[in-house]
């Protein structure tokens, strides 16, 4: 399965070389840099010790998009005083997540980002789900090299045990789901309500393959007496006084 690590503009060499460190004794191996040629200094395989590999292979692009490209399933780790949303996942909640949507995702990618000031709100917003690690204090937090260990030690399992076979399923599913879930809001009318797009961004995250599609059973059915409503038929029930 494709699952990059994806780094945003990160500004030291040997934090690059420190995640990929931890990512060759992990099991992870595809490394995806935005916006940054700091792991072309030479610190950076300096740290890397052994895990060379990983820095000759990286793949580099300009922006977050970019490298989500090709990516069905996105996770994207963050402090909460910098994030927009209202749920954060623990790294056990990611893995077992990512346990099952790589029964029925092609890819999946863990996204992390600058040392200084983490990610953005519109690099937030292109993910599907957003995960922090629960500390003590808020200060000294990890730095990259850090995070990156505790969530490839985390989520080692993926490269540990395979994926069971089931039947083949639609990789756009969430992204369809959520583009009719922002469609709807339009036709009700009540798309400026940023805080629900925002929940129903997150939530969609969550849901496990036979919950989508039950989802997007229903939505058909709400899109279909809708139509029949604005064309006269009968559907819902006339409203109430």
């Amino acid at each position: 399965m494709l699952f990059p690590l994806i780094l945003v503009s990160p500004a030291r060499a040997e934090n690059i070389g420190a995640a990929a460190r931890a990512m060759k004794t992990m099991g992870f191996s595809q490394l995806r840099i935005v916006a940054s040629d700091a792991w072309q200094d030479p610190a950076a395989r300096r740290v890397a010790h052994g895990a060379g590999d990983i820095l000759d292979n990286l793949q580099t692009y300009a922006t977050l998009a970019e490298a989500l490209a090709d990516i069905d399933f996105s996770v994207a780790t963050t402090a909460r005083s910098r994030a927009k949303f209202r749920y954060y996942a623990t790294p056990e909640q990611v893995e077992i997540q990512l346990l099952e949507k790589r029964q029925w995702v092609n890819s999946m990618a863990l996204v992390f980002g600058r040392e200084d000031s983490g990610l953005t709100n519109e690099e937030l917003e292109q993910v599907d789900l957003l995960t922090g690690i629960p500390m003590a204090n808020d200060y000294p937090s990890l730095n990259l090299g850090q995070a990156v260990m505790v969530y490839c030690y985390q989520l080692a399992k993926l490269n540990q045990v395979a994926a069971p076979a089931v039947a083949a399923a639609d990789a756009q599913q969430l992204q369809a789901l959520r583009q009719r879930f922002h469609q709807l809001l339009q036709t009700l009318e009540v798309s400026d309500d940023e805080k629900m797009a925002d929940w129903i961004n997150q939530r969609i995250g969550l849901l496990e393959q036979r919950d989508s599609a039950m989802l997007h059973r229903l939505l058909h059915d709400i899109e279909k007496k809708l139509i029949d409503k604005s064309s006269g038929k009968s559907g819902f029930s006339s409203d109430r006084s």
